[in-house]
């Protein structure tokens, strides 16, 4: 049986493999300028390719992992069957060694016997003769009994040798039909990594064909200006400024030189706003991923850092200024994708000092997230401001009313006291004028029902407590001027 190695059995699909990650790796540094536009769009899809192919690989390393244990014990069967053979080897020698022994006393006794033979025929006396015969059989019971004995000897021996050589038999039967299983297995094995690196090709053609149909899109102003404006609105969304509230897409206004038309305005606290653009020129850029040669790609890059330059320029001369009320704060010029900007700022170092001397920033979606989510940031302020001017208001004319109340109620406590004065001074008329003369009644023997007598009258002397409405720290809150404090 042939010995399988571990080179043997994972050297074609690691080569395979090897050659299609190399293959594709070479593919994807050679469009990786074309991808990179496509980036925001292909990211999944890309991530879940790189997914697929660390999947395969930690197959791959398994089954190379489950063909070394193959290996390792296929190596164990080996000294085992190469000990098992030693002893086979042995017990055949000594089989031999045993049947030549046999073979030898088989010669002996022929020979022997011919020998016998000869001298019994060499001798002419009568009485050897009448000997002969008694002496013949004598050797020939001799000779049979020699014979089954050697015969006994030899079948005891192969039934030993059968015995020995069993399990050794047992063993390369199972070995054999584990190589079998095993062999199966790494077909099975391989068919189903040759599957997969065939679905994997197939799915890296499609992502190239999808890839080339995105980019001669992307080659059209109208399709690569759309591409721009819906970039922007996601990162607008990302940045919780909503279209209703805080931003607007698509807003047009008309100056002496035509149609402007920015692709969004953002609302800022205070009626201040921000004009955004989206329409930088990306041909060159797009050009350039495509060329062939380092020469024309340098070119083409070069041209489009003069794009972006050119693009600040008319955004600078655009009069945002005089064209829209409130007037804007500064125009954003949104460059869809951090590889346009850096391909642009490595020609042209100084576009971020030329753009804000003229009052255009350049930003990218991650800058511009940023900028949006500070603008964000500022109207939950300004709402948060607003709350608490309000809450200031309804304070102090709670405070006003409070004062009023408090104002009624010592007016009221004032009334009571002159209620209890006007009654303490009718208690003392009536007991001093009336009830001393009702009293003479009794003395001139007339008394009522249930011999019943006039009682007395007890003055109030309790006054009304003042409502106080200083607080802890003995100050009083000012009350406006336009209180009513005569109001019921």
């Amino acid at each position: 049986m042939p010995i399988i190695s571990v080179n043997d059995l994972i050297g074609f699909p690691f080569g395979l493999l090897a050659g299609l990650i190399f293959g594709w790796i070479a593919a994807k540094l050679l469009l990786s300028g074309r991808f990179s536009v496509l980036a925001s769009e292909n990211k999944a899809e890309i991530a879940t390719l790189t997914e697929n192919i660390r999947n395969k690989t930690s197959e791959i390393e398994q089954l190379k992992k489950g063909i070394d244990g193959y290996q390792s014990k296929i190596d164990t069967n080996q000294i085992i069957i190469s000990d098992l053979q030693k002893k086979c080897t042995e017990l055949e020698t000594l089989f031999k060694k045993e049947r030549e022994e046999v073979l030898h006393r088989e010669s002996f006794a022929t020979e022997s016997r011919k020998n016998l033979m000869d001298t019994f025929t060499a001798l002419s006396s009568s009485a050897l003769k009448e000997n002969n015969r008694s002496f013949m059989e004598l050797a020939l019971s001799s000779f049979s009994k020699y014979m089954d004995a050697a015969r006994h000897d030899l079948n005891v021996k192969s039934i030993e040798v059968k015995e020995i050589v069993k399990p050794v038999r047992d063993a390369l039967e199972r070995y054999d039909k584990h190589v079998q299983i095993m062999e199966l297995e790494r077909e099975k094995a391989y068919g189903t990594l040759t599957q997969q690196i065939f679905a994997l090709s197939e799915e890296q053609k499609n992502l190239q064909k999808e890839t080339g149909k995105l980019v001669k899109a992307l080659q059209e102003p109208h399709t690569r200006g759309r591409w721009g404006e819906i970039t922007l609105k996601r990162v607008a969304e990302l940045a919780g400024m909503t279209e209703k509230c805080d931003f607007f897409q698509q807003e047009t206004a008309q100056s002496e030189n035509g149609l402007m038309r920015p692709d969004m305005i953002v609302r800022l606290p205070g009626s201040r706003n921000i004009i955004v653009d989206a329409k930088v020129p990306l041909s060159a850029y797009l050009d350039a991923v495509e060329t062939e040669t380092d020469a024309n790609r340098n070119l083409l890059l070069e041209t489009h850092a003069r794009h972006v330059q050119s693009h600040i320029q008319k955004l600078a001369q655009k009069t945002y200024w005089t064209q829209f009320k409130p007037t804007p704060e500064f125009v954003v010029l949104f460059i869809p994708g951090e590889n346009f900007f850096s391909a642009a700022l490595n020609k042209k170092p100084n576009l971020i000092e030329e753009g804000v001397e003229k009052g255009v920033i350049i930003a990218t979606p991650t800058t511009l997230i940023s900028l949006l989510k500070a603008v964000s940031y500022g109207w939950r302020q300004e709402l948060a401001s607003e709350n608490a001017q309000a809450i200031s208001e309804l304070g102090h004319e709670l405070y006003e009313r409070l004062f009023l109340v408090s104002s009624h109620i010592n007016k009221l406590g004032k009334d009571i006291e002159k209620c209890m004065h006007t009654y303490n001074q009718m208690v003392g008329s009536i007991e001093k004028r009336v009830f001393v003369s009702a009293r003479k009644f009794e003395n001139l023997g007339v008394t009522l029902k249930g011999n019943n007598k006039i009682g007395d009258f007890d003055p109030i002397m309790q006054k009304a407590r003042q409502l106080d409405i200083q607080d802890d720290t003995d100050m009083i809150l000012p009350i406006s001027e336009n209180a009513d404090l005569n109001t019921e």
